[in-house]
């Protein structure tokens, strides 16, 4: 059996993961420690955190191969699939695949953060790859639409001015008192509101498939100074959300004529998020399809790189073959 191993050490979380030919062998990951009532982490406090945890993460997953071949490692090496993309969170990744890979003298890969998330949202929904799809990356550090070609090359369409949703989730979290990071908190609360009633309507804007969030933010933290209802505005957030969303993707849609989109980072991962984005998608657009990564997979994590290890290897002819 032969196993392909990938690292991963975004900003807040830091992962290691295996698969083999079946599937996911191992997926450990351990978010990086954020003080109360902060709104993240300096780039040099996330590196000395993820050089800590991979002393203990790597390790244990290595135990978990049991005895298995390891064909190769990939690392997350920057944020985006550009040249010019660079963080320095990653170097910690890169080191712990750089001196796996030379003691088990293996193949080291690289790959962008961003490829190792659509990868993972591809698991279960392989009937996508070798198509042309859309793909919505959500995250604290990320809200972009790409198109995503038959070779797995990303281009992007179109971003934020501004915040990223995952900026818009934890500060207004941190606003109502939870602890960062602020999303399942967050939807818990949004959770315990009736909507049917009515709700206050924070706007949606988006130009030319371009969103913005800092206004909306700016709104939220006034209603929340006037007295608003927290759990009424958590699911005013995810409205807001939600119909941003579907009007990003509908303009992408209109670009490039593909009605296939896969969403993917952890403010994907929210199942009220899900549900709230299709009732808006299909009421803009019935044509259009949208597909979801496994929620464990939609957070940050190591096994979109592993995936795309075992994809490269496994595209090189072994040696003596055509």
């Amino acid at each position: 059996m032969h196993a392909y191993v990938g690292v991963d050490t975004s900003c807040y979380t830091t992962s290691v993961a295996c698969v083999d030919e079946h599937g996911i062998v191992s997926d450990l990951r351990t978010v990086l420690s954020v003080k109360q009532g902060e709104r993240g982490l300096r780039q040099s406090d996330g590196l000395f955190q993820h050089v800590r945890n991979l002393e203990t993460l790597m390790p244990e997953m290595m135990k978990q191969l049991n005895g298995a071949e390891l064909r190769g490692v990939c690392v997350s090496a920057r944020p985006r699939p550009n040249e010019d993309s660079y963080m320095p969170v990653f170097l910690a990744g890169k080191m712990c695949a750089a001196s796996v890979a030379a003691a088990r003298n293996v193949p080291l890969l690289t790959a962008s953060h961003q490829e190792g998330h659509v990868r993972a949202a591809l698991h279960g929904n392989e009937a996508l790859i070798g198509r042309p799809f859309l793909g919505m990356h959500i995250s604290g550090g990320t809200t972009e639409v790409f198109l995503v070609d038959e070779t797995f090359r990303i281009s992007l369409l179109s971003g934020t001015e501004d915040l990223h949703a995952g900026q818009f989730v934890d500060r207004t979290g941190v606003a109502m008192g939870l602890h960062f990071p602020c999303g399942k908190q967050l939807e818990a609360l949004a959770g315990s509101f009736d909507p049917t009633a009515g709700f206050v309507k924070l706007p949606a804007i988006v130009r030319e498939g371009i969103c913005s969030f800092s206004g909306v933010e700016t709104r939220m933290q006034a209603l929340l100074k006037a007295g608003a209802d927290r759990a009424e505005l958590a699911y005013a957030a995810y409205d807001c959300m939600a119909r941003t969303f579907a009007k990003m993707l509908c303009h992408a849609m209109e670009q490039t004529g593909v009605t296939r989109a896969l969403l993917a980072g952890g403010v994907a991962s929210s199942p009220l998020l899900r549900t709230l984005l299709r009732e808006r998608m299909h009421k803009l657009d019935a044509n259009a399809a949208l597909y979801f990564g496994e929620s464990a997979l939609s957070s940050d994590n190591a096994v979109g790189a592993a995936l795309l290890c075992r994809d490269r290897l496994n595209a090189i002819p072994a040696e003596g073959q055509d």
